[in-house]
């Protein structure tokens, strides 16, 4: 059945998978005149039961969050619970006089969102940066009770004790692991439960202590399912945010997470805002619902190949894509780009009748040019206009363009959402059995920021055209890591981490020549 097993490690990463699952579950075919989906939803949903008998489907999940991140979520999900909202995490035990005393904070009150969705109500209130507290305010799916993994060790958004250095982060795993064997009770029943298991995917936040923690726990798959795919999405802050005691903290834990963790990941892709968005993106940089809804459209539309239903020539396993990016055996970090268009908008026609457009971002345009060397992904140069890559300085199309030309591509992985292909027929082998897929529009999702895309509204799909590569600028923005990281980590740790970042620049740099197209090796 090729299942993926999802951990979500960190409240950043929840906002993120939070809309990975509500695009997940906007596939849903909900009544009978509904179109048939080409998405296999057994790959990420499980089938159950629920208490009392009535058939279950969740998400093949783990959410791991500090205590009070989970916001008003219900102690069990909101599926198999009795209506109880859970205080867990709310509560502090300790023992004084040989007696417990319990200490109880305030519980946190679900959304309008949430509590209208509960009711069976069509229209429920529309949500907005100020409404949205918790990634759990937004959510539109169930969780399974051992989905629900909650950490008290630490607070979230605590000035006290922050959770904020990657090696707080590996301590914190290696005491949990201790204590309860984190594989054995979290990862194992899902495993065990899988026919095939395609992949483990992982959405946590590299440039905090859930970078480490991270680490710790992919060191311990790869022992446990040393052949299975891993893909690690590593969400990032916008270089120079907050404090410039902050900025280095953040920027030394990125490079931590870069060189410990892509060493055992089958993929790392890090994930931030552009440096330079696109005028027709409108984003609350404030508001991780806004910014993890700009990052997950990437996310989702780059990684919905690998759920399609079997025997869909458009379906793509991860490991299919690890195969077309990692050309050389040591090139594991990708970098992931996209632009959206509105397809009403934009009046692409369809790909029996197309019509011809001036869109330098989608295949088609006066830039078609640059998109007809699939077999020789260095000479296919896509002027995609957002690079959720940090380390790179802020342009405009044009100058990205420009920038595009100036690095080499290894390999490169293609998703199309509803961009025709001018020239080429739906049903011509070269659409259907390359690295390039011509996928369905993204549907529109109530939950979803409308405001991100200027130019569309709720009620429209979206054309998405996204890719990932493997490239020389990962080995640029690596030596700026280990740059840094020379000047401000202490000689323990300096000569190991600089010399870890130097061996992974050094591989996407291997047999190129950056003045000549053949590449050469000395």
């Amino acid at each position: 059945m090729h299942e993926i097993v999802t951990l979500q490690l960190g409240h950043r990463a929840n906002y993120l998978a939070t809309h990975f699952w509500n695009a997940q579950e906007s596939y849903f075919d909900y009544g009978a005149t509904s179109e048939p989906s080409t998405i296999d939803h057994d790959i990420h949903f499980r089938a159950g039961q629920g208490p009392k008998g009535e058939d279950t489907y969740t998400p093949r999940t783990l959410i791991y969050d500090l205590k009070g991140g989970f916001g008003g979520l219900r102690k069990w999900g909101g599926l198999y619970d009795q209506g109880d909202v859970d205080d867990t995490a709310n509560n502090l035990w300790w023992e004084r006089d040989g007696n417990v005393v319990k200490q109880q904070d305030a519980p946190i009150t679900q959304s309008a969102y949430q509590k209208a969705l509960d009711e069976g109500l069509e229209n429920p209130p529309k949500l907005n940066s100020q409404t949205v507290r918790y990634w759990s305010d937004f959510t539109r799916v169930f969780y399974h009770p051992r989905s629900i993994v909650r950490i008290n060790d630490y607070e979230l958004r605590s000035t006290i004790v922050p959770f904020e250095k990657w090696d707080s982060g590996e301590e914190l795993f290696s005491k949990l692991d201790k204590d309860h064997d984190l594989l054995d009770r979290d990862i194992r029943p899902w495993a065990e439960e899988c026919d095939q298991l395609q992949a483990i995917q992982i959405f946590a936040s590299a440039d905090d202590a859930w970078g480490g923690f991270a680490s710790k726990y992919i060191e311990s798959l790869r022992d446990e399912y040393g052949k299975t795919s891993i893909w690690f999405w590593g969400l990032e802050e916008q270089a120079g945010q907050g404090q410039r005691a902050k900025q280095l903290i953040r920027i030394v834990n990125n490079a931590q997470s870069l060189q410990s963790i892509s060493s055992m990941a089958s993929m790392y892709i890090p994930l931030a805002v552009p440096a330079y968005l696109p005028p027709y993106i409108g984003l609350d940089q404030s508001s991780q619902w806004h910014v993890s809804g700009l990052l997950s459209m990437a996310l989702e539309s780059m990684t919905l190949p690998s759920r399609q239903k079997p025997g869909d020539a458009i379906r793509g396993l991860l490991g299919a894509m690890e195969a077309a990016l990692n050309a050389n055996g040591n090139q594991r970090i990708a970098q992931l780009q996209c632009s959206v268009v509105d397809a009403s908008e934009r009046h692409l026609g369809t790909a029996e009748n197309p019509q011809a457009t001036n869109d330098q971002r989608i295949p088609g345009g006066s830039n078609m040019q640059n998109l007809e060397y699939e077999d020789e992904p260095e000479k296919a140069k896509s002027n995609l206009d957002m690079s959720f890559s940090t380390g790179e300085p802020s342009h405009t199309a044009l100058s990205l363009r420009q920038w595009e030309k100036s690095n080499h591509v290894f390999g490169k992985v293609e998703s199309l959402r509803g961009v025709p292909w001018i020239g080429h027929q739906m049903d011509d082998d070269v659409t259907k059995s390359r690295k390039r897929r011509r996928l369905a529009l993204l549907p529109p999702m109530e939950s979803f920021p409308d405001g991100i895309i200027k130019s569309g509204s709720p009620a429209r799909n979206i054309a998405i055209h996204a890719t990932l590569s493997t490239t020389t600028q990962i080995s640029k923005r690596t030596k700026g890591l280990a740059n840094i990281v020379s000047r401000t980590v202490g000689v323990s740790e300096r000569e190991a981490l600089s010399n870890g970042l130097g061996e992974i620049a050094e591989a996407y740099e291997e047999g190129w020549d950056s003045g000549s197209d053949e590449g050469s090796s000395d």
